[in-house]
């Protein structure tokens, strides 16, 4: 990932983080999509940038035992609680072991207009000038009119609520390609949507992630480490997008929780798709029904209200 300074400008992405000071890297659609962020972090220390940590959690937040910033956020480091399901403490654990004592702030879940209100308040009191959503796997990418849109309502929050507190100051990388097919998610559809993302300008560029850098090393080591702190919950995501890192292919199966299913392990799910949110939401034809909720439930609802006036696009195969 790191490149010189004429692969800097082929890849729109590689500049914005150039022109950083103070990055926030946040997983956008909960649980462990912020550890697709710690490759890009990497990157930046390389740089002697400044990182500072999100992520839109899954954990029950109230037992954690760090500080409270404000009715839907906490700070977590290695002491906090400890929870079965915790990957922001996991990540705090890791990044210690490195010699790293990186803010983390964690998201309980609720609708755009507090989540908003903490990205304002993280960007600034740490003066973040670029902050990165990462999602693991690629339903973020999505208009509204998919045949199928995944687990989108944690996406969606995320990325209107981003947009709206930075005004252009956010872009979202997605890797994990394949990996939603599980849940109905139609890669046509995200071909599609980046072309159009192309054309209006806000396709900021891809990159892979490899084995044998800096970032895929730690990558590799992060997910590791989660496995065996959480044995009996280990991550499917960061799992397969390791394996592909690996260079493993087809039905290969890292964890026993997916048993008993037909993967398909490849390539592409370790390369990062990067895209600035402000195209993304322009697109995103919920986006003004998301921007008034205060909870998870209202968030779904809109969704649910905007798909009831539209057709959705009928459900193709990749013609290759």
């Amino acid at each position: 990932m790191l490149g010189s300074f004429r692969l800097r400008h082929m890849i729109p992405f590689l500049d914005r983080l150039e022109q950083a000071t103070n990055v926030l890297v946040a997983g956008c659609g909960g649980g462990f999509d912020l550890f697709g962020g710690v490759p890009i972090a990497e990157h930046l220390w390389s740089r002697r940038k400044q990182v500072v940590f999100g992520n839109f959690s899954f954990t029950n937040l109230w037992l954690c035992g760090g500080e409270r910033i404000n009715p839907t956020t906490w700070r977590v480091d290695r002491s906090s609680a400890e929870i079965p399901y915790f990957p922001e403490k996991w990540l705090a654990e890791w990044l210690a072991t490195r010699g790293r004592a990186v803010p983390i702030y964690a998201f309980a879940k609720s609708g755009v207009r507090p989540l908003a209100a903490t990205y304002r308040w993280i960007v600034e009191q740490h003066q973040i000038d670029l902050v990165v959503l990462v999602d693991g796997g690629t339903d973020s990418i999505i208009f509204g009119d998919e045949p199928g849109l995944g687990t989108i309502i944690e996406d969606a929050v995320s990325i209107v609520a981003a947009q709206s507190a930075t005004e252009g100051r956010a872009v979202l990388a997605a890797i994990g390609f394949g990996i939603d097919h599980f849940h109905g998610v139609s890669h046509h559809a995200f071909l599609e949507n980046v072309a159009q993302l192309t054309r209006d300008g806000g396709f900021l560029g891809a990159l892979s992630l490899s084995s044998g850098t800096p970032e895929g090393a730690a990558f590799l080591d992060l997910v590791d480490y989660a496995n065996q702190r959480q044995p009996a919950h280990p991550s499917i995501v960061c799992n397969s997008i390791a394996s592909a890192v690996r260079g493993e292919f087809g039905n290969y199966h890292a964890t026993n929780r997916t048993s008993g299913s037909d993967l398909f392990i490849n390539p592409l799910m370790s390369q990062y798709w990067i895209f600035a949110t402000s195209h993304l939401v322009t697109r995103m034809g919920y986006a003004g029904g998301l921007m008034e909720t205060d909870r998870m439930e209202e968030a779904s609802r809109a969704i649910e209200l905007y798909r009831q006036t539209i057709e959705p696009r009928p459900f193709r195969p990749i013609p290759l």
